[in-house]
């Protein structure tokens, strides 16, 4: 592991969190968060792009298709009111 993790910084980190580590939790804590720094000091080694990648047609084209009828909607509703779906209320 390049870099150790305080136990202290891990109870402080449960203190806030207001989370009760016994001693072998913390230990076990800080050797992952030891793991995630890792994961980050790598992460700076990817190279950075100067340009960003050209977005084209990302979207597909809006077209008219042909949709259900009112009723072949609603015949799996549980409950309908003049033509339209119903839910339960709100308040």
């Amino acid at each position: 592991m390049s870099e150790e993790v305080d136990p202290a910084a891990v109870r402080h980190v449960a203190g806030l969190a207001r989370v009760d580590l016994t001693d072998e939790e913390v230990a076990a804590f800080a050797e992952q968060f030891a793991e995630v720094l890792e994961y980050f000091d790598t992460l700076e080694e990817v190279p950075e792009t100067e340009a960003e990648p050209d977005l084209v047609n990302v979207l597909r084209a809006d077209e008219v298709r042909e949709s259900l009828d009112q009723s072949t909607a609603l015949q799996n509703a549980p409950d309908t009111e003049d033509g339209y779906f119903k839910g339960p209320p709100v308040g």
